[in-house]
């Protein structure tokens, strides 16, 4: 999968976690000992009491990214979430956030972390139920003194950006539970935290919601550019949201990369395993799959260099573009045939029966197109402009988990 937001140049890490474990139990050092002689989690527990809940894990969390950590229960994920902001002290280890170890945080710098850097959301609301939405939301800002009116103006702006305007003044018991969980997430959003810490928050929602939940999330994301580290068990939800996954498992982390790395390049059995029910039509997605449209003709060439175009690329079909690579529409082979026969220009004969994409797109909004289509599915951008096309084996490859091969016909 190519990650938009982390090609070009090398994005800057929010977040450095150092050789981090975290025991629960009244002897964690000779559970770290036990650890280090290669001793299983298993064992530590039964000879020592001591239970592993993270176990030396590093990696680092690009800064605008959604970093999604996902794994079976007592796999270590709610575990490890709750070391970031402190709420689990970490037996050892360190975190790094924007260059200082929080780890060493005394009470004070903590406090100040958590209201100003960094928020929570959890699977269960936890909304008081004695305030109204807007009361809720105001909350955070109410514990930072910040006055009656300015918490207002940014309370409400929270709940329209969550899309509950209008439902202000209502109880959280009038809400849905999708409702619910935005008054939550509007409540995080109020802080302006640098980091979004979310742990299963959609997990206790019907299917429906959950799914709307995923995709406002998306959009808000765009929007915000926020750090998000978000956990879950659903492998579906993690690939959707994730710009990369790290699969946890005992307590230590398995394999991390992007979803599409983790779909086709497993690192073991277990991964294997994992991924293999996976439904590859709500994850993979256009950008994905399209091949480079390297067989374009400008709006201002003749047939017969549309002609020699698909000639040249063996195909019967090319898309036109203007100047700026816009798309204006296609011809066929033999329209531009007859035309050259009939003196027509290309703009003449141009046909406007294709579909067109958004990069973004999921393989299953793609699939009826590609059954009605002659020609391949062009993707464009926000301004019209071509940036590859997608022909049917490039569907069916996707779907596969296969590399995209170089087929040059729909």
């Amino acid at each position: 999968m190519i990650n938009l937001k982390q090609s070009g140049d090398k994005m800057a890490e929010k977040i450095v976690v150092k050789n981090l474990t975290k025991v629960f139990g009244s002897r964690p050092r000779i559970a770290i000992e036990r650890l280090k002689k290669g001793w299983s989690k298993r064992r530590i527990l039964e000879k020592t009491g001591q239970t592993i809940g993270v176990n030396n894990v590093s990696f680092s969390v690009n800064e605008g990214e959604i970093f999604v950590i996902i794994g079976l229960s007592g796999s270590g994920k709610s575990t490890l979430i709750r070391c970031f902001n402190l709420l689990n002290q970490p037996t050892s280890g360190e975190i790094w956030v924007d260059g200082e170890n929080i780890v060493n945080y005394d009470k004070s710098k903590l406090r100040k972390f958590r209201q100003e850097k960094m928020a929570m959301v959890f699977q269960q609301f936890g909304l008081f139920t004695h305030r109204t939405v807007l009361g809720n939301v105001e909350y955070g800002l109410e514990i930072r003194k910040v006055s009656k009116e300015e918490r207002r103006k940014i309370a409400l702006q929270a709940i329209e950006e969550v899309g509950l305007k209008g439902w202000e003044e209502k109880m959280p018991q009038e809400l849905s539970g999708g409702m619910q969980q935005r008054v939550g997430l509007a409540r995080a959003l109020a802080n302006n935290p640098d980091i979004l810490l979310m742990d299963e928050p959609f997990s206790a929602l019907d299917p429906l919601i959950r799914r709307e939940m995923q995709s406002e999330l998306l959009d808000l994301q765009s929007k915000l550019k926020k750090t998000i580290i978000f956990i879950t068990h659903d492998i579906n939800e993690a690939f959707k949201l994730g710009d990369r996954v790290a699969v946890m498992k005992g307590g230590s982390i398995v394999q991390i990369g992007a979803p599409e790395d983790i779909l086709n390049n497993p690192s073991n059995e277990y991964i294997e395993d994992f991924v293999k029910d996976i439904d590859r039509t709500k994850i993979v997605q256009a950008k994905d799959i399209m091949q480079r449209a390297n067989a374009l003709v400008s709006l201002k060439d003749g047939v017969r260099v549309a002609i020699k175009e698909m000639q040249v690329n063996g195909i019967s079909s090319v898309y036109v573009v203007d100047k700026e690579r816009r798309i204006q529409g296609i011809v066929t082979i033999d329209d531009c045939i007859q035309a050259d026969k009939d003196g027509k220009a290309l703009k003449e004969i141009l046909k406007y029966d294709y579909f067109t994409t958004d990069q973004e797109v999921y393989i299953q909004e793609l699939i009826d197109k590609a059954v009605e289509t002659k020609y391949p599915i062009v993707v464009v951008n926000t301004e019209n402009k071509v940036l590859g096309i997608i022909v049917r084996t490039s569907i069916l490859t996707g779907l596969l988990g296969k590399k995209n091969g170089t087929s040059k016909e729909n």
